[in-house]
């Protein structure tokens, strides 16, 4: 079989790139190696913090209005250290915008795009997974099995876009490199019920064993990301929700009135893993494959986003979509936003889970200061929306 463009993994970055090129004159295969989640609907349901560049860029693809009436805007930001009284504060009024942001269902967003998917010229293998990659000049060739592993066959195409995960196979395979820190912390993600309206914000504690970070969800609801060190995961997880609920909230203090209810707790190891480059020949990586980050600010999707606008954007232009130059462009187009990111949060895990004195307190007028001075409020702000990576508006509006 033969494909202008290959994209392995069908998760969120995959199947948007997937979504950004179908209509296309290009031949586009996505293989994924699950069967796409049907999730019933539910208030603890995990969601996903989109920030304005997000939005502007699923707007392009045609796809924000389907998202839109399952999202709980995010209209203001709360950043704070426990024990200090320093913040920083940020509003969608600062920024001229409706919401900073939305917070969106991973089964919304995930149903949204493989309905579009379904329905476009898109050609979908799934479930199969790659099991060999041999890169030459001018094609890629992929050895696939299918569900059954008997069944097998090989694909040749003239670009791979790896979209498999912080993990990757197809980065592995091809010894692309990567550097990996082990920030020795896992993230448990859930819910709680609060008692008091959240108003539309968003807030980020520092806390002594980890950043907790409430975003709003409907109603009197918010998803709940705590990271702890992975000494205290286990007993975190094995803990009554009312234990789990009353250590949460002494955490996080009573902005929100008291936490009632707490969903289901879900957790993952974090690490940082940035690829050596984000292309090779006849090579593109996007996302978690060319970097994977802390949760911490809710970076993570919305860079690998900014990776599907750009690619997308080079490959409207026609011509060998797998060509050197072309790869040059988009890894010098995302070099950048990439080191900047993955810096930026890295530097937030690090400086708030050292306990220095001096550094406490630097660290805290550091936040008084993002909250007073203008020039650096607006370049945060900025990097919070995403609007220092966006790329050019060149995807044009899909139908």
């Amino acid at each position: 079989m033969h494909c202008d463009i290959a994209i392995v993994g069908g998760g969120l970055v995959g199947a948007s790139l997937a979504v950004a090129l179908a209509g296309t004159s290009r031949r586009v295969l996505l293989i994924e190696a699950a069967q796409p989640p049907a999730t019933a609907p539910a208030w603890d349901e995990r969601c996903i913090a989109l920030n304005d560049a997000s939005r502007r860029i699923f707007e392009a693809l045609g796809i924000w209005r389907e998202l839109e009436a399952a999202a709980e805007p995010i209209r203001a930001t709360h950043i704070s250290e426990r024990g200090r009284f320093g913040a920083a504060r940020f509003t969608a009024a600062d920024a001229g915008l409706d919401a900073l942001g939305y917070n969106v269902p991973l089964r919304a967003l995930g149903a949204a795009l493989w309905q579009r998917l379904r329905a476009s010229n898109v050609e979908l293998l799934c479930p199969a997974r790659v099991t060999a990659v041999t890169a030459q000049p001018d094609w890629v060739a992929l050895q696939i099995a299918g569900a059954d592993a008997s069944t097998t066959c090989t694909i040749h195409a003239q670009l791979l876009a790896a979209a498999d995960g912080a993990q990757s196979a197809v980065r592995a395979q091809l010894g692309i490199g990567a550097q990996t820190r082990d920030y020795a912390q896992h993230a448990v993600v859930s819910a709680v019920r609060l008692s008091r309206a959240h108003g539309g914000v968003a807030y980020e504690r520092f806390t002594s064993d980890g950043p907790l970070a409430l975003i709003p969800k409907p109603g009197s609801a918010a998803s709940l990301v705590w990271t702890l060190p992975t000494a205290q995961v286990e007993a975190a997880l094995a803990a009554s929700d009312d234990d789990y609920l009353q250590r949460a909230q002494a955490a996080f203090g009573g902005r929100l009135g008291n936490f009632v209810e707490l969903g289901r707790r879900f957790s993952y190891p974090l690490s940082r893993v940035v690829a050596e480059s984000s292309a090779a020949p006849r090579v593109a990586l996007l996302g978690n494959a060319a970097q994977s980050l802390h949760p911490i600010a809710a970076q993570g999707f919305n860079l690998g986003l900014r990776d599907v606008a750009a690619l997308a954007g080079l490959l409207d232009d026609g011509g060998d979509p797998g060509a050197a130059a072309l790869l040059a462009e988009f890894s010098a187009a995302r070099a950048s936003d990439r080191k900047r990111v993955s810096g930026f949060t890295d530097l937030l895990v690090r400086t708030f889970s050292n306990r220095v004195p001096g550094l406490m307190q630097a660290r805290h007028w550091g936040l008084v200061a993002v909250d007073l001075l203008p020039g650096l409020r607006e370049s945060v702000l900025r990097q919070h929306l995403g609007h220092l990576g966006l790329p050019p508006a060149r995807l044009g509006s899909r139908p």
